[in-house]
């Protein structure tokens, strides 16, 4: 059955929001930075919050306000993953939620994979927990991206404490395979160590790919493994404060509750109330929908990159609304959103915040209407052209 792709809202009412990507540039620059994505919310969510600012629904998050439960539900569905609710706990977002995670697994000075180009705040978020980043680059295969499976066993029995993943995979956005996840658990359980997969962007996994939770991939896995998940991306609530920290081991459950009681007073009563909803089954359509619309603009930008920057090398995503583009060949430099920015009024975030192989990268938010796209890219050929 055909899926109506979702429709972005018009620049004019986009431009009346005072969030980071309306404000941080002037009107006259297009903002395919960050990730914020342009349409309306799904129906359950503004139901949802406009009841609560009704009745003035405004007070600190209750201890039970459903969202275990929910989430449990929509991976099961999802998914095909039914998590325990039990082994779950809140917080504000999910890079809080792997800082805590790590303090609580880490002891000072160790060391953390991570696997750039990775989301810039995994940089900063090992350190915080009292971590050292230790950096196993993916592997290009001439066709897509991949986990360096002996470069992570080679950091491990050179006494690494822990991998952090990104799952799907942000900038590139790969869904990483079963098998490697798979073998990513084999090693950390070989070597004692701890995974912690962030899975923000797994609602965002197109058809033709299939997301694999972490924790639902083998006995290795459920024994070295936390994920951490929320409705943010997917439904664009960053600004609710509202994540999950999940365990599957008995071991790893005891660590979550030993956590202070303000990590998880710390989730934002409006973020349990929009994520409760959007986990729920009557938001699955709109996530189709907007799955749909991502579907024709992540396509859209591959014809669009070869007639107006044809030295642009850009792969397809399989989950997500975040481009990965090598603009290198163009010759703008390391970073060349910043003369992308200045010259073409365009934002794009700034490929070499996501490690050593960001350089001469941008990452283009393509959540956005295809109109807008378009003049995206015609912009920066404009640039090239001149």
């Amino acid at each position: 059955m055909s899926v109506t792709p979702l429709k972005a809202l018009p620049l004019d009412q986009l431009r009346e929001r005072t969030s980071a990507k309306w404000r941080t540039y002037p009107d006259d620059v297009l903002p395919l930075f960050g990730a914020e994505t342009d349409f309306p919310l799904a129906p359950a969510i503004t139901r949802s919050l406009t009841e609560a600012v009704r009745i003035g629904d405004t007070g600190y998050t209750g201890p039970d306000p459903g969202l275990r439960a929910a989430y449990a539900g929509f991976a099961q569905r999802r998914f095909g993953w039914t998590p325990d609710a039990a082994r779950m706990r809140s917080t504000c977002d999910v890079i809080m939620g792997v800082v805590e995670v790590l303090r609580a697994v880490l002891e000072p000075g160790d060391r953390v994979i991570v696997t750039p180009p990775v989301y810039p705040p995994f940089y900063d978020g090992i350190p915080e927990a009292g971590g050292v980043v230790e950096r196993v680059p993916l592997r290009d295969t001439g066709e897509g991206w991949e986990l360096d499976l002996p470069g992570i066993e080679a950091a491990l029995s050179g006494g690494a404490r822990a991998v952090l993943l990104c799952n799907p995979h942000n900038p590139t956005g790969t869904v990483h395979s079963r098998g490697a996840l798979a073998e990513v658990a084999a090693i950390a359980a070989r070597y004692g160590a701890v995974v912690v997969s962030d899975e923000i962007h797994a609602p965002l996994t197109q058809p033709e790919a299939t997301f694999t939770p972490f924790l639902s991939v083998s006995e290795d896995a459920a024994r070295v493994g936390f994920a951490l998940v929320s409705a943010s991306k997917a439904f664009n609530l960053a600004g609710l404060k509202c994540a999950l920290m999940v365990a599957a081991s008995e071991e790893h459950t005891a660590l979550l509750h030993a956590m202070p009681a303000e990590v998880e007073w710390r989730t934002g009563h409006f973020g349990a109330l929009a994520a409760v909803a959007a986990f729920a089954p009557e938001s699955d359509p709109w996530l189709d929908s907007l799955l749909a619309a991502l579907d024709e603009n992540r396509r859209v930008l591959a014809d669009l990159l070869a007639a107006h920057v044809p030295g642009a090398r850009y792969r397809i995503p399989e989950a997500g609304f975040l481009a990965w583009i090598d603009l290198s060949g163009l010759g703008w430099g390391e970073n060349p959103a910043r003369r992308i920015r200045r010259e073409a009024r365009v934002a794009l975030h700034h490929g070499p915040m996501f490690g050593d192989e960001g350089a001469g990268h941008v990452r283009l938010n393509f959540g956005c209407a295809p109109e807008v796209l378009r003049e995206a890219v015609e912009r920066i050929g404009a640039l090239v052209r001149s």
